[in-house]
């Protein structure tokens, strides 16, 4: 697939999520879980590159050939959670038995003041974070999220919860200015909550192992955290069938260290320790994974990359080697 995640239109976009969310308001949670079936089916025949990254996927998570209907338990997972956004960012929360684990920890950590990363994935619900919001109204909660790729998903929360709305900081904007919102959150003791396991086009990214093959994951989540010295907490918001999720809150570090002499070695280390966190729930609830691309490099994309990695090297290295008078008469 020489597509990007970026290139496919938002998975549950603006007609989706409106229709979803008038059956839900109008009937009910339950007369509207009765249309994933249909919505299922349709993402299956019409979203043909979805399908099969699904079922590639599949086969990495669960070790086995998989079939059609491993394909529509994942879709038909991922159509449950998307209905679910509905209830979890606007309605009362008592519908949902959500078991909670690791919370006093997350509390712990806010009540320093100092502020707190909150790294997640595209593994299952990061809606269901909103128990945080409900449980400690006191916290201030910040979600980085690209308005320009998430419109659908923007205009949701918009209607549901609008204070969640005001606090997001536009991943859309220049890096220097989201690092400088982030920044600013954490100074007023906030916790900033953002996705880590998708690289954009252009995007620096390194390498780590993951469901036994390599996949890149971006550097620049380790680097702002590194600046800011806070803690960073993973999340993970695992949906487990019916009206049950289970939220799981880990430390990852109280601060994440990049020493200059060493920092491609440390940053590898830290995104590596992450892509091991995330697999391991990855494997608890294989079918919450929702990348529906092809996260994973193949042989001839590794020799590309490296290619052009090592292009790049010999283009800096002759430029350093070039003499004084020949670079004089070329000032641009």
């Amino acid at each position: 697939m020489t597509e990007t995640w970026t290139d496919r239109p938002e998975g549950g976009g603006h007609f989706a999520l409106w229709l979803i969310r008038t059956i839900a308001r109008k009937l009910g949670r339950r007369i509207a879980r009765l249309h994933l079936y249909p919505i299922t089916a349709y993402f299956l025949v019409k979203r043909a590159p979805e399908r099969r990254a699904s079922m590639a996927y599949l086969e990495r998570a669960l070790g086995r050939k998989t079939s059609w209907l491993d394909g529509a338990k994942h879709v038909h997972t991922f159509a449950s959670t998307i209905l679910d956004r509905v209830f979890l960012l606007g309605g009362p929360l008592d519908r949902f038995t959500i078991e909670v684990e690791g919370v006093d920890e997350l509390h712990e950590k806010l009540d320093e003041g100092r502020g707190l990363l909150l790294f997640g994935s595209h593994l299952g619900s990061f809606e269901v974070l909103r128990v945080i919001a409900q449980r400690r109204p006191d916290y201030t909660i910040k979600i980085v999220l690209d308005k320009a790729q998430n419109p659908a998903l923007t205009r949701l929360l918009d209607a549901l919860n609008p204070t969640l709305a005001r606090n997001i900081i536009d991943a859309s904007q220049d890096g220097p200015t989201i690092v400088t919102e982030i920044q600013h959150a954490a100074s007023q003791g906030a916790l900033v909550a953002l996705l880590v396991d998708r690289v954009r086009p252009g995007e620096p990214a390194l390498p780590a192992q993951f469901l036994g093959a390599t996949a890149r994951f971006p550097t620049s989540p380790w680097l702002i955290a590194a600046a800011l010295k806070i803690p960073v907490t993973l999340g993970f918001g695992l949906y487990q069938g019916g009206n049950r999720y289970k939220l799981v809150f880990e430390l990852f570090d109280n601060a994440v260290e990049i020493p200059r002499n060493a920092r491609a070695q440390s940053l590898q280390a830290l995104i590596q320790r992450f892509a091991s966190r995330l697999e391991h729930y990855v494997k608890l609830e294989p079918y919450n994974w929702f990348n529906f691309y092809d996260f994973w490099e193949s042989e001839d994309e590794l020799v590309s990359r490296h290619a052009l990695d090592d292009a790049a090297v010999q283009r800096r290295t002759a430029c350093r080697a070039r003499p004084a008078d020949s670079a004089s008469q070329h000032p641009g």
